[in-house]
């Protein structure tokens, strides 16, 4: 699918990148650019997935989410800017080949939907300790709904093999991590079939090579696996109870999808160079 024929703009806009600072300053320190955000996506990955997990009843369980949230408010802000400043130096040093790239497309798209999340949904509730305010509840949906767009991308501009098992693997850990007892270990076990049943399909029965019909395989059972760790993860919020040190549900859905939307916008960037 041609992306520009979705957003005509894209071009011109893209372009216009490369205008905003002369070429000298910009391309010869590329490689800067990079190291940094590379950097500001380990801070800003790292700050949202420790107060996600807060939110969902998992990882730092011995602090209140407010406390977490403030302690690593700082590092979480640092991460946004360097991320949203590197990246508009990286594209500026190369706006020819962002022209056109569904990964693109979906990383802006991410990247919209994570601000939303991290600043309209996800900050309120921590520092509420998981109480779901109207506005963080309305910047759920919003950012959700962006979100789900820049996954459309993935499936429609033929991204799925390598982009979307990205975002399932970390979906597939925040199951895991925030599963409890036996449940746990049956969701595991399932996640490793499934893994084996993708070697198997693409290494063992599907010669190696034959790509019109390894990449069919790795589709349907990248759905299997999307189905499979939905179906957990319904049952974990099911199963979850009030009291205790668990959070509320519209917290936890809060935190993962945070962290999934920042996975989905740097699973985009790492195949902006390929696609």
């Amino acid at each position: 699918m041609k992306f520009s024929i979705l957003f005509p703009h894209l071009r011109a806009w893209v372009l216009g990148l490369a205008h905003l600072w002369p070429a000298t300053v910009i391309k010869p320190n590329f490689a800067v650019w990079e190291v940094f955000h590379i950097l500001s996506l380990v801070m800003l990955g790292g700050a949202a997935i420790l107060i996600g997990l807060r939110l969902a009843g998992a990882g730092l369980k011995e602090e209140p989410p407010s406390v977490v949230y403030r302690g690593l408010a700082p590092m979480l802000a640092a991460g946004v800017a360097g991320v949203v400043v590197t990246g508009l130096l990286i594209g500026m040093a190369n706006a020819e080949r962002l022209y056109d790239s569904a990964a693109f497309v979906a990383k802006m798209l991410a990247l919209v939907a994570g601000l939303i999340l991290t600043f309209g949904a996800l900050r309120p509730a921590a520092l509420a300790d998981g109480r779901v305010d109207r506005g963080a509840a309305a910047a759920l949906v919003a950012g959700g709904a962006v979100w789900l767009l820049a996954v459309w991308v993935f499936l429609t501009g033929g991204l799925i093999t390598p982009g979307l098992f990205h975002v399932l693997t970390a979906a597939a850990l925040l199951v895991f991590a925030v599963s409890r007892g036996r449940g746990r270990w049956i969701f595991a076990a399932g996640v490793g079939l499934l893994l084996l049943a993708m070697y198997l399909a693409t290494h063992v029965w599907i010669p190696a090579g034959d790509l019109e019909h390894a990449d069919p395989a790795n589709v349907a059972l990248a759905w299997a696996m999307a189905a499979w760790i939905f179906a957990a993860g319904m049952a974990q919020v099911r199963a979850r109870r009030s009291g205790g040190d668990a959070s509320p549900r519209l917290a936890a859905l809060i935190g993962c999808v945070t962290i999934l939307v920042w996975v989905t916008a740097a699973a985009a960037g790492r195949w902006i160079a390929f696609a």
